[in-house]
């Protein structure tokens, strides 16, 4: 049997650790028998995009995101609709796509699967023509995605300080749906999300029920809620209910309209971008062929760190919360030395 091309494609700034050790960690680890490897390393925005569509058309069997969601985001839509599949390792600060299919969080783990060589066809949604393949969506993430993307450091803390500092001044919006040619009552919503896959990141299941299987996407609108009520909201998030709680809205279709009442930022996987007011999001069902993990379903991953510590700090923070209200710096200084020593 001839042996089957595989390309890394390494984005050497994504997350916050050094990729220093992984060509040495794919050499020793990638099976030789099965594959003919090369690596080959990002150096500035949409390059990822460019060599994954070049080594498609010139048909590799397999291109590797080696990075975060962004990365993932620019190889995959190099690879959709093609007969050439995505794998990934994942090496970002919330690694979403690969949570979501249950994928090794470790550099020889990931290598481990990818050597299984096991390929499903997955389904992918678009957004205004934008391809995604965790999740898209508009109002405070989309919000919080821009500030992130200005802020000029990575990591989960500065994601926090973000969130914490801006949650409660900002204003929901209301949005005008039609889902498969039904049209809803207006929502007024803090956040809407589509979701294709089940997680933001980090563990955080916006859309606790999605699957990229199905052939649908997840609605997912959150109402407005007060302070007092974002513990709650914050440890539903973290242990997979957030679908139970009052607050949200869910629900299925394949094609979806959205009429909001002013133009601003939305997001794609998180890479925020400004957008009208009609808005056109839609599946694709089994568009992309993905190496998956053989081991998925009969593996339950324990919660990491930083899932632990975040659902931690909000069942902590009722003792708190009068103090921490109303003074927003005190709350942002709180919270990160709380899972500073979480992580520690």
């Amino acid at each position: 049997m001839s042996k089957q091309r595989i390309v890394f494609i390494i984005n050497p700034i994504s997350g916050t650790g050094s990729k220093e050790a992984i060509p040495s960690l794919i050499e020793r680890h990638i099976d030789r028998e099965r594959y003919d490897a090369e690596l080959y390393f990002t150096e500035y925005a949409g390059h990822a995009y460019e060599m994954a569509t070049q080594y498609k058309d010139e048909g590799a069997d397999m291109v590797v995101a080696v990075g975060g969601d962004g990365t993932v985001n620019e190889v995959a839509r190099g690879l959709i609709d093609s007969q050439t599949a995505l794998g990934i390792i994942p090496c970002g600060s919330g690694n979403g796509l690969a949570r979501h299919l249950m994928l090794p969080m470790n550099v020889k783990g990931a290598l481990d699967v990818i050597n299984t060589g096991l390929v499903h066809e997955l389904d992918y949604g678009t957004i205004d023509g934008h391809p995604f393949f965790c999740t898209c969506g508009m109002g405070f993430d989309a919000f919080i995605s821009k500030k992130f993307a200005d802020a000029g450091k990575r990591g989960m803390l500065t994601y926090l300080e973000n969130v914490l500092m801006e949650g409660l001044k900002y204003e929901p919006e209301t949005y005008e749906l039609t889902l498969d040619g039904n049209d809803t009552e207006p929502y007024q919503a803090f956040l809407l999300s589509v979701a294709n896959a089940s997680q933001y990141g980090n563990d955080a299941y916006i859309a606790p029920q999605a699957s990229m299987s199905d052939g649908l996407l997840d609605v997912v609108i959150m109402e407005p809620f007060d302070i007092f009520e974002a513990p709650q909201v914050g440890i539903e998030l973290m242990n997979k209910t957030m679908d139970k709680n009052s607050k949200i809205r869910c629900f299925k279709a394949k094609d979806i309209l959205i009429h909001r009442k002013n133009p601003g930022v939305i997001h794609y996987d998180g890479d925020p971008i400004e957008a009208g007011t009609e808005l056109h999001v839609t599946i694709h069902n089994k568009g992309i062929k993905v190496v998956v993990n053989p081991m998925a379903d009969k593996k339950r991953r324990k919660p990491n760190l930083m899932q632990t510590a975040f659902s931690d700090l909000f069942r902590d923070f009722n003792t708190v919360r009068e103090e921490v209200v109303t003074n927003p710096v005190k709350r942002v200084k709180s919270i990160n030395n709380y899972i500073q020593s979480k992580l520690s």
